[in-house]
């Protein structure tokens, strides 16, 4: 098709509308990356710009390193955080798996799998964040948060167990009337409006898996090279294995735990009061990485 235009500003635009649009249909990924970049300057902007930060090694523990590519990626619970550790392990060397899936999570969580920024000096930690390509992976709060909720309090799992003993009995005892000493001891069957009782009271900081982006990558400090979201995540991960000159690695999609299916439902148990506490503790995602409400509610509380 070819399109003939007389020179001048309204032809002009008129073209990068077209170039735009064509380029949006193939889904380029730098069009949604510039987008995205975007979006998180005018939310720390919004935020009250950039934090003044003075670089703690301890502050980067979720900053994990690939010396080999050059390559900075900060986790994120319940944002593909176990297969992109996966990735990462076979980037450095830690896993020749070539079915990235076979690495066990647990191995893939363990603490010596990994290298961590906060394990670096603060001159080696300085000199990757400046001269390394940093990435972190975004998805919607009220989704992430309530995919950490059936993982850890609905799901029968050996790491269930654990949130169960340590967060559920607590949850249970403080936050459910008149519990019987038998639900107190187990810790189980920890209800959503429970949940979010909890967190409303005692802060979103008690725990990585609810924790916040803005917390645990500290996305208004440091300068992020590639801003990935769940929503594309295949694609981003190509694009960013692209970037760093990575081998061909395919990246594992595992079960789909349908968790966005089931957030109006979930969410159907909690007032409009509790709805938007909880939208204003999770705020700084929501600006930053351009998510809403209007799916979940039918309309948006900014």
């Amino acid at each position: 098709m070819h399109f003939y235009l007389e020179t001048g500003p309204v032809s002009v635009i008129i073209l990068l509308i077209i170039s735009l649009t064509v380029l949006q249909a193939q889904r380029y990924p730098w069009l949604d990356q510039i987008m995205r970049q975007e979006q998180l300057m005018l939310g720390c902007d919004n935020l009250g710009g950039k934090d003044k930060f003075r670089l703690n090694v301890s502050n980067l523990e979720h900053i994990l390193v690939d010396h080999k590519h050059k390559l900075l990626y900060c986790y994120v619970p319940k944002v593909a955080c176990t297969n992109w550790k996966r990735v990462i392990m076979v980037l450095t060397g830690e896993s020749n798996a070539t079915n990235l899936v076979d690495i066990p999570a647990s191995l893939a969580h363990a603490e010596n799998s990994t290298l961590k920024l906060s394990q670096l000096s603060t001159e080696e930690s300085s000199a990757a964040l400046r001269d390394y390509t940093t990435f972190l992976i975004s998805r919607h709060p009220f989704e992430r948060l309530l995919s950490a909720y059936r993982n850890k309090f609905v799901d029968s799992l050996p790491s269930s167990k654990y949130f169960q003993a340590r967060y559920g009995r607590h949850i249970i005892r403080k936050y459910r009337p008149n519990a019987s000493q038998s639900e107190i001891q187990s810790g189980y069957n920890v209800t959503f409006p429970e949940f979010v009782h909890y967190l409303l009271e005692e802060g979103t900081n008690t725990n990585e898996h609810w924790s916040s982006i803005y917390d645990l990558c500290l996305p208004c400090t440091l300068n992020y090279t590639f801003i990935s979201h769940y929503e594309t995540l295949s694609q981003d991960a190509k694009t960013v294995l692209d970037m760093v000159g990575a081998p061909n690695i395919i990246f594992p999609m595992t079960r789909n735990g349908h968790t966005k299916e089931h957030l109006r439902m979930y969410f159907q148990q909690l007032s409009i009061y509790e709805i938007q506490a909880l939208y204003k503790m999770y705020q700084p995602d929501f600006k930053l990485f351009g998510y809403g409400l209007e799916e979940m509610l039918g309309y948006d509380l900014a």
